[in-house]
């Protein structure tokens, strides 16, 4: 059975780091939404660089059906691993952005 206010913690964690070493550029801010009551949950940056506006999802994680769907990672980290490395089952991950015929093929759940 999946301990969801765990994987929340989890989520919010991975999303607080991220957000605080993002943070050293003082033109783009990074912003974390975590919306509790629906389960989605998001990194986004905010700002201007070299005169151009910067607005954007980084991380993007729901909770579906007791499993963490990662539904966007926009960075090179491996944060599935990550998640493992908290406690977080394989079996209990989703590789969302990952098309479903090609989810079988990873170390985490299918759907």
């Amino acid at each position: 059975m999946a301990d969801l206010d765990k994987y929340r913690k989890c989520i919010q964690q991975l999303l607080t780091e991220y957000a605080q070493r993002a943070s050293a550029n003082n033109e783009i801010e990074a912003q974390t939404i975590f919306d509790v009551e629906q389960d989605h949950y998001q990194l986004i940056y905010i700002g201007w660089q070299n005169r151009r506006r910067v607005f954007g999802p980084v991380m993007h994680f729901d909770i579906k059906n007791g499993k963490i769907w990662i539904q966007w990672n926009g960075t090179e980290e491996d944060v599935g691993e990550q998640l493992t490395a908290m406690g977080v089952p394989k079996n209990d991950i989703v590789v969302g952005f990952h098309p479903p015929y090609i989810r079988q093929y990873t170390d985490y759940a299918v759907g």
